[in-house]
């Protein structure tokens, strides 16, 4: 799979795969999100896309941030055919290459409490629980 940033023509192909990934929550507008991405560190909005036949097809997707003292990976998603071959592996390894590249120190993802699969593929690759509660507050309500 050829991994490259987000561009013109890939949002409904990346929100069909959120939607797939159950990603897609009712109180965030997923289009509302890319386009606040594309406001802020576009080239760390990572896509992947199938080579050769299907050529272009978008198969996974990683939201990737930095605020100079954490980077973050949100809307990590791999088409479900494809779960388990390594690509989500793949999309967080270029995700830490780019935060090193920038001096990040340390990578924060958050998950839901019960995506117990997701939690253990974080396990796998080194992640683990902060012992943090992770609190949010709505500014800007997308719904």
């Amino acid at each position: 799979m050829l991994i490259r940033s987000f561009a013109e023509g890939d949002a409904e192909p990346v929100v069909a795969l959120w939607r797939e990934a159950g990603l897609v929550v009712p109180w965030n507008d997923p289009y509302r999100d890319i386009r606040r991405k594309l406001d802020v560190q576009p080239d760390l909005f990572l896509v992947a896309v199938r080579p050769g036949e299907g050529a272009g097809e978008v198969v996974g997707t990683a939201m990737v941030g930095y605020d100079g003292h954490r980077g973050w990976v949100n809307y990590l998603a791999v088409s479900a055919s494809l779960r388990g071959g390594g690509l989500g592996r793949r999309l967080m390894a270029e995700a830490e290459r780019l935060l090193l590249e920038r001096g990040c120190p340390k990578l924060n993802v958050q998950v839901r409490s019960t995506n117990a699969e997701v939690l253990e593929f974080y396990r796998r690759l080194g992640y683990a629980e902060d012992h943090a509660v992770g609190l949010g507050k709505r500014l800007i309500p997308d719904a």
